[in-house]
């Protein structure tokens, strides 16, 4: 293998070697990959999925926006646009076609389907046996208000966005009267145990992971239960323990992600629990109280987990 980024660009046939940042827009984040790459020698190219396509007579068989019928030497995700069901699907093949292509993609599009479908998150966080909220997912507004009529004795539930972020679209349901109709939610019911606790307000743990490494975390502050940073949530600087930063990489790896944002909350047993893995994750507020550049440490795992590929295609 060849980590570091000098020989990234040697390994990448005598041109400068070039990254495709996958974006909905050329935000924060992505100006700080792009000079995070340009201050390794690596030229960074915005990509909107939207705009590339599958195209079989074509050498590689696809076109990438920004770099036409040649294949970038490496890609990172950084976000997605919604769209309908079939341009998505549409985008995420490009991201598999990549892979196939041999094309190093953090992340591929596997780990991104996993955890855009929460429901898909939570049923592989509970197989690997990591603790999760207690959720169940479905589409009968029946069964649903069933499931509140007997959990709710035990506890408040929270009915989440199947696809979502950013703590937008959540809600606590106490009873079933709380239960909105379907048309609400867009037919879909992702209902969880609600294990946060009220400790002079509420306080959740983000922990960033790259290349199977805790490089940072935060604690999160709010008077409300959503802590989201984005929600109001303050984010101050957090050493995590040894029980926390293991389950998180538990958690990335049962997802399959090279990189991820995952969060942890301690609830009324006193023992962490991971509520969410994003691996498509924000980080302007964690970046505000690290002095770890982020930003950085996410090119770095990349370059090194792109080199062995570059080397093997440059020797073929």
């Amino acid at each position: 293998m060849l980590p570091s980024s000098e020989n990234f660009a040697r390994e990448s046939r005598g041109r400068q070697p070039s990254v495709g940042i996958v974006v909905d827009r050329l935000d924060w984040h992505a100006r700080q990959l792009a000079a995070a790459l340009a201050g390794r020698g690596i030229r960074a190219v915005p990509v909107r999925l939207d705009l590339c396509a599958i195209v079989t007579p074509s050498e590689a068989g696809l076109q990438v926006d920004g770099f036409g019928e040649r294949l970038p030497d490496a890609v990172i995700v950084r976000d997605m646009s919604a769209g309908t069901f079939q341009a998505v699907t549409l985008r995420l093949g490009i991201l598999h076609a990549l892979r196939e292509c041999g094309v190093p993609v953090w992340n591929d599009a596997r780990a991104i389907e996993r955890c855009v479908d929460k429901s898909m998150t939570s049923f592989l966080l509970a197989r690997a046996g990591i603790p999760t909220p207690a959720t169940w997912a479905m589409e009968s507004y029946e069964a649903a208000r069933r499931i509140v009529e007997r959990e709710s004795a035990f506890g408040p539930l929270v009915l989440k966005p199947l696809f979502g972020s950013q703590g937008r679209g959540l809600r606590l349901i106490r009873a079933a009267a709380d239960l909105p109709p379907a048309a609400e939610v867009t037919g879909v019911y992702y209902l969880q145990r609600f294990v946060g606790v009220e400790r002079d307000g509420f306080h959740d743990f983000r922990l960033f992971v790259v290349a199977g490494r805790v490089v940072a975390a935060m604690q999160r502050h709010s008077a409300h239960w959503i802590t989201n940073v984005k929600r109001g949530g303050r984010p101050v600087a957090a050493v995590v323990n040894d029980e926390m930063a293991a389950l998180a990489l538990r958690a990335v790896a049962a997802i399959g992600a090279d990189f991820a944002g995952v969060d942890i909350v301690y609830g009324p047993d006193q023992r962490p629990t991971v509520l969410e893995v994003n691996s498509m994750p924000a980080w302007s507020g964690l970046q505000k109280v690290t002095a770890v550049n982020l930003a950085s440490v996410l090119v770095e795992g990349l370059l090194a987990a792109a080199a062995a590929p570059i080397a093997r295609g440059a020797m073929a």
